[in-house]
């Protein structure tokens, strides 16, 4: 029975040192990240020790991540682009099919940046189709909107349109989490049901937002009126995101994203973020129990 893991992510080039310390808890899967680089991180051999700590649980990579901006290729992400390629080669080493990110953005709208994202993407799709694996992007704004940014396009659904249309690759898709609509004001979960089929992987993260601030100082005055949170700490009724992932015949994970939680952190991070792992353990209904035969 194919049952959506809950699991959680953890730095590539920590994987070795980090994932026997917290297998234990009980994850169910683990999405390796890296930020803008591989940082000359020999994968191979990353991938066969990473493989052997989780050999004996049987838990999977869900996905591997590269958070940068691969369409400009600047200052520090000189290295993006190629990590993506990478990552692409060594997916089936970490016996993963997805790898994640950012889309990147040039200078300007994100209509301005939609020639260069159909360049770089359309031959990282054909890439990773030649290896049987599928590209998802990240739906976090990082501080961008409409008319500009730094690093990605792919934070509002009318940019999906837009970027599905123009490059209608059946490899690409969505690594989609709730929070970062909520912190546009978009309730997730009619987003959810109309996209459910472009989404590869879910982020566990969640978001808390402060109506009465908002209905008193707006969403430009001095007091923050919105808050990342692990799931089980904020609004999300996970129980409907699960539910609606499962109507559509969703097998991924949802894999938690920590340290963003204003509360639990520091010292009590994975005290949370063991909260949020039984917290979607229960929101899908517990472990499968089999009918009477």
């Amino acid at each position: 029975m194919k049952q959506i893991r809950i699991g959680t992510l953890v730095g590539g080039g920590d994987a070795v040192r980090v994932l026997p310390q917290i297998l234990p808890h009980g994850f169910e899967s683990f999405s390796l990240t890296f930020w803008q680089s591989t940082n000359g991180l020999d994968l191979s051999e990353t991938a066969k020790r990473v493989k052997e700590i989780l050999a004996e649980k049987g838990v999977p990579i869900s996905s591997l991540g590269i958070f940068g901006n691969p369409l400009t290729g600047e200052g520090d992400n000189a290295d993006t682009l190629a990590s993506w390629e990478r990552l692409i080669d060594h997916a089936h080493e970490f016996g993963t099919d997805l790898v994640a990110g950012f889309t990147g953005r040039m200078p300007g709208t994100i209509d301005d940046s939609l020639p260069r994202y159909t360049e770089v993407f359309g031959e990282l799709a054909k890439r990773a189709a030649d290896k049987g694996v599928k590209l998802a992007f990240e739906n976090c704004d990082m501080g961008g909107t409409w008319e500009s940014g730094d690093w990605n396009i792919a934070h509002n659904p009318t940019a999906w349109e837009r970027m599905f249309n123009a490059l209608p690759a059946e490899n690409i898709g969505l690594q989609w989490e709730p929070t970062h609509q909520m912190v546009s004001l978009i309730d997730p979960i009619p987003q959810l049901r109309k996209w459910v089929g472009k989404i590869f992987n879910v982020h566990g993260k969640d978001a808390t937002i402060a109506w009465d601030v908002v209905r008193e100082y707006g969403i430009h005055g001095p007091k923050p009126f919105v808050w990342h949170r692990t799931p089980g700490f904020g609004d999300t009724n996970w129980t409907d995101v699960i539910s609606i992932l499962r109507q559509h015949g969703y097998e991924g994970s949802i894999d938690i994203e920590g340290w963003h939680d204003p509360v639990y952190r520091d010292d009590w991070e994975m005290t949370g973020q063991v909260h949020a792992l039984n917290y979607l353990k229960n929101c899908r209904g517990g472990d499968f129990i089999p009918n009477p035969s």
